[in-house]
C-alpha cells in the first residue's frame, strides 16, 4: 500500500501580532516549539492563522519565515485559500518558490460555486502549479460543501494529494476512503473527532489544539497509528475539554488566549476578530489544567 505524502499531526498555526504588526519572533518560537514536540508538519496562514486579515506581503512573509525556521525538518503546507482562482494560483506559485512542500486550498467562499465550479477551480490550480495540493472542505465557514464524488474526481489529478475534511462527518470519511487512491491523504480538521477519524481510516489531523498541547497531540496520533485505540482514548479523555474550549468563542481567540497564558505570544487579534470573552476564560483555564498544559 502506498503511503500518503502528508500524515500525522499538522498544527494549524496561529499568526501572532504585537501592536498591530506580525510578530516574527514569537512566530518563529511557536514553530520551533511544534517541531521540537515532534509534529509531522506545519500549516501557516490558514483559518487559525487569520489569513483573511493578512496583507499579501504579510502572508508571503509568514510562509517564508515558516519554511526558514522548519529548515526541512517537516513538511510545510502553506495556506493558499481564496475565492479568486487566479489569486490562489499566485499564492501557490509563491509557496512553491519559497520552498513550501504543499498548499492547503479551501473551497471558494462567498462565491459558493457548484460542484463543477469546484472541480474546475482546483483543476486550474493543478495545471498551473507543480505543488502538492491539499483540498480543504469546511462548509460551516465557506457556505459550500465539496461532495465525495468531486473529491474522488479531483484525486485523479497528479497534484491533488489529499483533503482536510472539517465536516466532522465520520461516515463521510469511510465512504471517501473507498473512492480515492491509497496515497490520497485523508486529514481531519476537527480535533474532537480525530480519534474516530483515524479509526475510519484517516491519516492525520490539521490541528488547532496542537498550538497549545503539541506533545499530547503527537502521542495521541502515534497511539492511533499503532492501532492502540485504547491508549489513544487516554489522550482523548485528557484533551477533549481543551478541544472544545478552544472553540467556546470565535476561533482563534481562545487559542491566542491560551498561548498568552503560557507566555508564548500576545493575545492580540485583528478586527473583525476580538479577544475571547471573560466568561469563557475560566473554562479555557480549566481545560488547560486537565490537559496538563498548566
Amino acid at each position: 500500500m502506498t503511503r500518503p505524502l502528508f500524515k500525522g499531526v499538522l498544527p494549524a498555526l496561529v499568526t501572532p501580532f504585537r501592536d498591530g504588526a506580525f510578530d516574527a519572533t514569537a512566530f518563529a518560537d511557536l514553530v520551533e516549539r511544534q517541531i521540537e514536540a515532534g509534529v509531522d508538519g506545519v500549516v501557516p496562514v490558514g483559518t487559525t492563522g487569520e489569513a483573511m486579515t493578512l496583507t499579501a506581503a504579510e502572508q508571503a512573509r509568514v510562509v517564508e519565515l515558516c519554511v526558514e525556521v522548519v529548515a526541512g525538518r517537516a513538511p510545510v503546507i502553506a495556506g493558499c485559500g481564496g475565492n479568486d482562482t487566479a489569486r490562489v494560483i499566485e499564492m501557490a506559485k509563491h509557496a512553491k518558490t519559497v520552498g513550501a512542500d504543499g498548499a492547503l486550498i479551501v473551497t471558494p467562499f462567498y462565491n459558493r460555486p457548484n460542484q463543477e465550479g469546484l472541480y474546475q477551480h482546483y483543476a486550474a490550480i493543478n495545471a498551473a502549479v507543480q505543488i502538492p495540493v491539499v483540498l480543504y472542505n469546511v462548509p460551516g465557514r465557506t457556505g459550500v460543501d465539496m461532495s465525495n464524488d468531486t473529491v474522488a474526481r479531483l484525486a485523479k489529478l497528479p497534484n491533488i494529494m489529499g483533503i482536510k475534511d472539517a465536516t466532522a462527518d465520520l461516515g463521510r470519511a469511510s465512504l471517501m476512503r473507498l473512492e480515492v487512491p491509497d496515497d490520497f491523504a485523508l486529514i481531519t480538521g476537527d480535533d474532537p473527532t480525530f480519534v474516530g477519524y483515524m479509526a475510519h481510516g484517516g491519516h492525520g489531523v490539521i490541528s488547532v489544539t496542537s498550538n497549545v498541547a503539541p506533545e499530547a497531540m503527537v502521542a495521541m496520533y502515534r497511539a492511533c497509528a499503532a492501532g492502540d485505540f485504547l491508549g489513544a482514548l487516554h489522550w482523548q479523555d485528557r484533551l477533549i475539554r481543551l478541544h472544545k474550549a478552544l472553540f467556546l468563542d470565535a476561533s482563534p481567540a481562545p487559542t491566542k488566549y491560551a498561548l498568552a497564558k503560557l507566555g508564548l505570544c500576545a493575545e492580540e487579534l485583528r478586527l473583525p476578530m476580538t479577544s475571547c470573552s471573560d466568561a469563557v476564560k475560566p473554562k479555557i483555564d480549566e481545560a488547560l489544567r486537565e490537559a496538563g498544559v498548566i
